[in-house]
């Protein structure tokens, strides 16, 4: 049987991953396969206890609502655990472990590298798994005031005390900060989800709208933005970054970025 990893998640036919993963297998030309798997919240357990027998298997990305609880299922050597709190990759370490890791943070920073974000003001929409790894990179960052904005603010203010930084949680309702960096973590705006109500108005000229959101690529947010002229990073960026890391963990090649171009033309078509 042909080596092969997977996506999983509830919902998960939105999942763009099987198309990135299969256009790099394709441009190596390895052997491989990469699919995605609907699995429910109280079928988690049952998911890894099946594969872990499955000497094809190579691992997987996690998807809402699994990157909390997929901890309670695999080793966690580097305590992701401890840090950023989420995982969204499992693959088979060397001595034979699954191991849990998280390529969010580092898929998500790539797009804003050269984005100089010290002690600058950033908002960020969202308190889960995704919001998680987003707040972890920020952490490292030197940022300035955070806030975020979430169904759930004393969620929200744990996250801010548990990655050290300064700012305020508040509720969905609340107006937008003048922020430099507007984060969208959330799954508001997502095609199938709620919407995203905000208004853009109270953010600065040269602020920069980020939407994790990828399905649709132009959400709702990132409309409103470009209406602001304002500059935009979408969800199609952090997540090719973050998958080429994890297609490294699985195949144990490094992702062919050369044609980055066709690849985001193939998943816009």
């Amino acid at each position: 049987m042909k080596p092969y990893a997977e996506v999983i998640g509830d919902p998960i036919a939105q999942s763009k991953s099987p198309r990135i993963h299969r256009f790099w297998l394709d441009q190596i030309g390895m052997d491989a396969d990469y699919r995605s798997f609907h699995v429910k919240p109280s079928d988690l357990a049952a998911y890894f206890d099946d594969r872990r027998d499955d000497p094809a298997w190579r691992g997987c990305n996690i998807t809402v609502p699994h990157k909390l609880a997929a901890l309670d299922h695999v080793a966690d050597p580097g305590d992701v655990r401890g840090s950023i709190g989420a995982i969204n990759t499992v693959f088979r370490g060397e001595d034979l472990r699954w191991i849990g890791t998280n390529t969010d943070a580092a898929g998500f920073h790539a797009p804003i590298a050269g984005l100089d974000l010290t002690r600058q003001p950033v908002c960020v929409i969202g308190a889960g798994g995704a919001a998680r790894a987003i707040l972890f990179a920020l952490s490292k960052l030197g940022v300035g005031r955070v806030t975020i904005l979430n169904r759930n603010p004393l969620k929200a203010a744990a996250l801010l005390a548990t990655f050290g930084l300064k700012g305020d949680a508040l509720p969905l309702t609340a107006p937008v900060p003048p922020a430099r960096l507007l984060v969208n973590a959330s799954t508001l705006g997502m095609t199938g989800q709620p919407p995203l109500t905000i208004d853009l108005a109270p953010l600065p000229e040269d602020a920069v709208v980020y939407d994790a959101v990828y399905a649709p690529i132009e959400t709702p947010l990132l409309a409103q933005a470009h209406d602001r002229g304002l500059d935009t990073v979408d969800g199609l960026e952090m997540l090719v970054g973050q998958a080429a890391l994890a297609f490294e963990l699985f195949f144990g090649v490094e992702a062919p970025r050369t044609r980055d171009d066709e690849l985001r033309e193939l998943l816009l078509a």
